[in-house]
């Protein structure tokens, strides 16, 4: 047990100014990145931290080649840094509530094909509460794991995450990944086209570790069919639409990925027999983590929300469903 003499010194020397900027350098491995993130001269992050390391009496970083990363006595201050502001967010929403003004701050992480979905969701919810901010970080799966595990954010939207991490987790929007082409290749327009006959065509793969290419790989170990080579591989969803308009090849990705386009547009929804993957968009946050009642109004706000995006998904599916239907019978005739 530390000594009463020990607390005393800390609490009267270590700043909340010392925490925040020990808190980005632990966070991004790197001084000159928490000097940007911070808006702070590098040799003033340098010395925050040498006063912070003289206040504790111990070394909190080290030097091993190129990166720098956290001592015993680092991990330790780490893990109450976030406590901390932890509490003092928890703090300002009760206090917010007490006023019955619903204000904070709202830390989102979301994976990358989630992005054309998710600011409107935001946008939404800052109408019914225009004193809440926002940060909204945009990551491949690999990196939102990263920060889920390091306890960065408030919410994490992303597919279904590994069963081992110790997290709740509540599925909230369907994620239908379909088959696309240029609307000008050969088999836009035809109806039931067999999975083996589709991947026959030069196919274009999101990159490795992406949840859409696993969730393809599944599929065809499914129907044991082999993973086909693969065309090209990108590691936009942007970049590989242009590729399909461009008609380099067909793909499969998310539904909601055409949201600017809809589903009138440059592509083309194939009618691919054991598609779409039905997949959902879930928020997660670590079990033994304690939500604001900001990040609870969100939660609440965002699983309504996905049941009416599910209901629309449903209608548009039924309405390409019978388009396909109706251009063969009249090419037939």
């Amino acid at each position: 047990m530390k000594s009463p003499n020990l607390v005393s010194d800390l609490a009267r020397h270590i700043t909340l100014r010392q925490l925040q900027v020990f808190e980005s350098v632990a966070r991004n491995s790197s001084f000159t990145r928490a000097a940007e993130e911070l808006f702070l001269a590098q040799p003033t992050v340098s010395m925050q931290l040498k006063k912070l390391a003289d206040t504790v009496g111990l070394p909190l970083f080290e030097q091993r080649g190129i990166r720098i990363h956290l001592t015993e006595a680092g991990n330790e201050v780490y893990t109450i840094c976030q406590e901390i502001f932890d509490n003092i967010t928890n703090l300002e929403a009760k206090i917010s509530d007490i006023k019955g003004v619903k204000c904070g701050h709202l830390r989102l992480a979301i994976i990358t094909s989630s992005q054309y979905l998710v600011p409107d969701l935001l946008g939404q919810f800052g109408r019914l509460h225009p004193d809440v901010d926002f940060s909204l970080s945009v990551e491949n799966r690999e990196h939102i794991l990263e920060r889920l595990t390091g306890y960065e954010d408030d919410l994490c939207i992303l597919g279904e995450p590994p069963p081992e991490l110790d997290v709740i987790s509540y599925p909230f929007i369907p994620n239908p990944l379909v088959a696309m082409a240029s609307c000008n290749h050969p088999l836009a327009g035809v109806p039931n086209i067999p999975l083996k006959r589709f991947f026959e065509e030069p196919f274009i793969h999101r990159e490795p570790g992406s949840g859409t290419r696993d969730a393809i790989n599944r599929l065809f170990a499914s129907k044991g069919l082999e993973t086909p080579a693969g065309h090209m591989e990108l590691a936009s969803n942007e970049a590989l639409k242009q590729a399909v308009v461009a008609e380099l090849g067909v793909s499969i990705l998310s539904m909601h990925s055409l949201a600017l386009e809809g589903t009138s547009g440059p592509i083309a929804i194939l009618d691919v027999q054991g598609l779409p993957i039905h997949r959902y968009w879930y928020l997660v946050h670590p079990k033994n983590k304690k939500l604001s009642p900001v990040t609870l109004a969100f939660l609440e706000f965002a699983k309504m929300q996905g049941q009416k995006v599910a209901n629309k998904f449903n209608e548009e599916m039924e309405i390409i469903r019978k388009a396909h239907m109706h251009n063969y019978t009249e090419s037939k005739d």
